[in-house]
């Protein structure tokens, strides 16, 4: 079976909209920057040798220096389909990924998009 075709799209083309969804929403790159940081543990270097790379979504996470562990907290549906409910592995971290930026874009504390108590 194909892979979906966003394993092989560049985080790179992909980040631009994520940061745009954010500030028409009122919210900034920086917090799309600390999402992406604290789900993935990409600092500000390793994120730009990412995207200077145009870095494919599969090996992006693959190569992820720390994957949060709380990410597991993340619930909900992103285009009609639950998170929780993906059952593979990559597909499931591109979700998690869409799902905070969706939260952020909506109005989100950081604090509870970061899943912090």
């Amino acid at each position: 079976m194909p892979k979906h075709r966003i394993y092989t799209t560049s985080f790179a083309s992909v980040y631009p909209l994520y940061v745009a969804k954010a500030e028409k929403k009122g919210r900034s790159k920086a917090e799309v920057d600390q999402i992406i940081s604290w789900l993935t543990g990409y600092g500000p270097k390793e994120l730009q040798v990412q995207l200077e790379g145009q870095t494919d979504f599969e090996t992006f996470f693959a190569e992820a220096p720390a994957i949060n562990p709380s990410r597991a907290l993340i619930k909900g549906a992103v285009c009609g389909v639950r998170v929780e409910d993906i059952k593979e592995p990559t597909m499931r971290e591109i979700r998690y990924l869409d799902k905070l930026i969706d939260e952020l874009a909506r109005g989100k504390t950081m604090d509870q998009i970061l899943r912090r108590k």
